[in-house]
């Protein structure tokens, strides 16, 4: 994302390219060049670095400096000084587990991707009336496709819609046919001590369970 890139145009582009969010929850700065480059080398084009990691903030910068194409930023972003810090780390992307007014504004006055996350269409609404770019479903695990595909039906068509929470390559498919746009994807994907060779397989076997899949 170049500073001349609107928010949702480096979202449209991100997403083009793969709608899969890495959520790298528990990395360390030592860690994040070669998990990032091992998930960039997979076609991966959005990383968050959760805030309840060791020195997110380093590991944010060290990835945004590294890997200045791919759309990186923080996952449980809980308050407007948060968004801050993570702007001021060079991140350009905030991700929440839940739907906070402020955090959204801060994410807007600063020119960055904002996903809150919903379970219901209230919230839904709300976030979407509110400035976010795209919604992020959590917990999944109490989120059916059935709820997807509800919510999908008198959302905004177009609204990005990301399940998150329990997502595995086995059961990516039903939650695109409902209307999931992509997903986040956590531990089934990276945890603390995997090697960059382990998550970039990890990587590659989800990819290639998304295309499989991916409605056209």
């Amino acid at each position: 994302m170049t500073p001349t890139t609107s928010p949702a145009h480096a979202l449209a582009q991100a997403m083009d390219q793969l709608p899969l969010i890495a959520i790298l929850r528990g990395l360390t700065p030592a860690e994040a060049p070669a998990i990032g480059d091992a998930l960039v080398g997979s076609s991966f084009a959005i990383i968050e670095v959760p805030l309840n990691s060791p020195e997110p903030l380093r590991s944010i910068n060290a990835l945004a400096t590294l890997f200045p194409q791919t759309l990186i930023g923080a996952g449980t972003v809980l308050n407007a000084g948060q968004v801050k810090d993570v702007h001021a780390a060079g991140g350009r992307l905030i991700v929440s587990p839940n739907f906070n007014p402020a955090v959204v504004a801060q994410a807007l006055a600063l020119d960055m991707v904002v996903l809150p996350g919903v379970a219901t269409p209230t919230e839904a609404f709300a976030a979407l009336d509110a400035g976010a770019h795209g919604l992020k479903l959590f917990p999944a695990e109490m989120i059916s496709p059935a709820t997807v595909k509800a919510l999908r039906a008198v959302l905004p068509k177009g609204v990005a819609l990301m399940p998150v929470g329990g997502i595995t390559p086995d059961n990516m498919a039903t939650y695109l046919a409902a209307g999931a746009t992509g997903f986040g994807l956590g531990s089934a994907l990276f945890a603390p001590g995997r090697t960059a060779q382990d998550v970039q397989s990890t990587a590659k076997h989800f990819v290639k369970s998304f295309q499989g899949n991916a409605q056209t």
